[in-house]
């Protein structure tokens, strides 16, 4: 090596180290400021929506009313979610100091069976359309969360989402999302309707969907969510309660004439969903699981999402001295990646519906001792592209009864493989980078009494199939399953059970006290992000909003949970902020690095200042999140 190659190895070398040294400095500058509140503090997706919970707290209500009404309004505004979508939701309350999980996912309908779709000639259940669609989960969920644990009536809840349904004026990116959809969405007469207004099929050159800061209506759904109000008023005015008025506005969406509705309109183009799925349907107010990471208490929901994956991670990182790898250096990046690919391993594996046998291993899973022997497999010098999911059974006293698929597994099998149109009902409407960040909304809600609300709701997004005359865009969530259990056994489609789906709100404790509320938009990068945010927070000590700011890496080595369900082994997305050494040293440790201006990571996060008492906030720069606090 000559004297001239070894000082520009030296110098890279020492650009590298500077960088490490000074990235937690750098972020100490953000687009936005850090949300300041004492009373409370509200923040979602869209500028309009937070509005509407900063309303609801006007109106008197708590951190769970809020979240209610910004769930009802990002509904509205499509961002990116429908009425007919599901909610996942986790809530302090300061009354029982317990944490409590709500799990609004819906189900396969009748006729959903891997004989079906095999018939059809797919290798997966279908992406969009009426094929695609689980039972509606958003309605009822909001309806539980707000019985249960909110004060107001569903009237003032769901008033500033009414108002918004009478017309609001649309933001550019949903107005070009529509329309860029317009070949789809105009072979639905429900969905037509609503998101194609100008259409003129004499004039195909013209735009069909609105353009950005026109007023847009959706009548047919302002005339369902008056039937839920109204069946509210009639119960209270019969002697009621409120929980039970709110229980007859859930009656008649899941049982009544709103019912009738979606499954005569889902017919009519093919779907599956009857109205016995909807009466069995219901809304389960369940325990979250949760790992303590150095002192820190961390709830996610179970495995019908994989929000315990974080929790294996940070099992697998406890012992390490993250800090001293240095922030977002070749180590620290290469520490993270190998750790995701156990725990996703895992995940993309035992992961499941739990109330539909067989039962997941959770506590295997969630075990220390298990994480122990996960953490020896590391290979701290190279990307390992071999992992595999582990065996937690013996964690659990437990025998595992899916040994060979075990043995024989791989993260893209043949028949996972799908080229072009095979094996979907529509093709190309998504790349499989767009499936994989595939975006949603996120929801967090804090107030001075204590409730603290995460809520990470989805479904129903755009081209959403809108049976007619409800409004109500159904769920897509159908394609999560799949049909070979050498894949997932714990994830195969069948009528009553429910997709293992990508959405994790999370809820953070210390000393018996809420510390932070955290989510974000997207599919399989979900975890990822929030792995990465709250190791900003509690690692490298940033504050909320230089958190959510944090330009975090992607890894795309987990199989997708969307369209063709493909692994990337050995993929790496980061951002010019990590050093040119360092992504030269990660290139040598076998990565295939690919190098962005900025990494899907649109996080929303409150924490709860325990010394004085106050909330901050926290909403990325990306994409359209916001706040409001008081």
């Amino acid at each position: 090596m000559t004297t001239r190659s070894l000082c520009k190895l030296l110098i890279a070398a020492l650009l590298g180290l500077l960088a490490q040294i000074s990235a937690p400095a750098m972020a100490q500058r953000t687009v936005k400021p850090v949300l300041h509140g004492s009373h409370w503090m509200a923040i979602t997706g869209k500028p309009l929506a937070a509005t509407a919970g900063a309303l609801t707290f006007n109106r008197g209500g708590n951190a769970v009313d809020a979240a209610c009404a910004m769930l009802a309004a990002t509904a509205t505004m499509w961002d990116t979610l429908g009425w007919g979508g599901e909610t996942q939701a986790l809530i302090y309350n300061p009354h029982t100091g317990k944490v409590q999980g709500i799990n609004a996912l819906g189900v396969a309908p009748s006729g959903a069976t891997v004989e079906f779709f095999r018939k059809q000639g797919m290798v997966y259940p279908p992406e969009y359309g009426p094929l695609a669609a689980v039972t509606p989960g958003t309605p009822g969920g909001l309806m539980v969360m707000l019985s249960e644990y909110g004060t107001l009536s569903l009237a003032e809840v769901l008033a500033p989402a009414m108002e918004m349904a009478k017309g609001y004026p649309i933001e550019e990116s949903q107005a070009d999302n529509m329309e860029s959809r317009r070949e789809l969405l105009a072979k639905w007469p429900g969905s037509r309707k609503v998101f194609l207004p100008h259409l003129d099929e004499k004039n195909p050159e013209q735009r069909a969907a609105p353009l950005a800061g026109e007023i847009f209506r959706q009548p047919d759904l302002l005339a369902t969510l008056q039937k839920l109000v109204d069946a509210e008023a009639e119960a209270l005015a019969a002697g009621k309660n409120r929980k039970q008025a709110i229980q007859a506005a859930y009656e008649r969406f899941y049982r009544g004439d709103i019912a009738r509705q979606l499954v005569a309109g889902s017919k009519a183009f093919g779907g599956l969903m009857t109205l016995e799925d909807l009466d069995r349907w219901q809304v389960h107010i369940e325990e979250p699981v949760s790992t303590n990471y150095k002192g820190i208490e961390v709830f996610k929901l179970t495995s019908w999402v994989q929000g315990p994956v974080m929790l294996q991670a940070l099992n697998l990182l406890e012992p390490m001295d993250l800090k001293s790898m240095g922030y977002n250096s070749s180590r620290y990046i290469h520490t993270l990646y190998q750790v995701m690919n156990l725990a996703f391993a895992d995940r993309d594996f035992y992961y499941g519906d739990p109330y539909v046998p067989p039962a997941e291993p959770i506590t295997g899973l969630l075990s220390k001792k298990y994480a122990d022997q996960r953490r020896a497999l590391i290979n701290h010098e190279h990307n390992d592209t071999g992992i595999k999911p582990g065996d937690p059974y013996p964690f659990q006293g437990g025998k595992n009864p899916y040994v060979k698929l075990l043995k024989n597994w791989q993260a893209n099998p043949p028949k996972a493989k799908a080229e072009g149109a095979e094996g979907f009902q529509q093709a190309n409407l998504m790349s499989a980078d767009e499936g994989f960040l595939a975006g949603t909304t996120s929801i967090q809600a804090a107030d001075a009494e204590g409730w603290v609300v995460s809520v990470t709701p989805s479904g129903g997004w755009i081209p959403a199939f809108i049976p007619e005359g409800t409004g109500i865009g159904l769920s897509q969530r159908m394609q999560s399953f799949v049909l070979d259990e050498a894949i997932n056994p714990f994830n195969v489609v069948h009528p009553g059970q429910r997709p293992r789906a990508t959405l994790t709100p999370s809820l953070a404790m210390k000393d018996g006290k809420p510390l932070m509320a955290f989510s974000v938009q997207g599919g399989d990068t979900q975890d990822q992000n929030l792995l990465q945010f709250f190791l900003n927070m509690v690692e490298f000590k940033m504050n909320v909003q230089q958190a959510v700011e944090a330009h975090n890496i992607l890894s795309y080595q987990m199989q997708s949970s969307f369209g063709a369900h493909q692994s990337q082994p050995g993929r790496l997305e980061l951002t010019r902020r990590v050093s040119e050494w360092d992504r030269a040293e990660l290139e040598r440790m076998g990565y295939k690095v690919d190098v962005v201006e900025r990494t899907y990571s649109p996080v929303t996060a409150i924490w709860l200042d325990q010394e004085n008492g106050t909330i901050w906030g926290g909403a990325s720069e990306q994409g359209d999140d916001y706040g409001i606090g008081w």
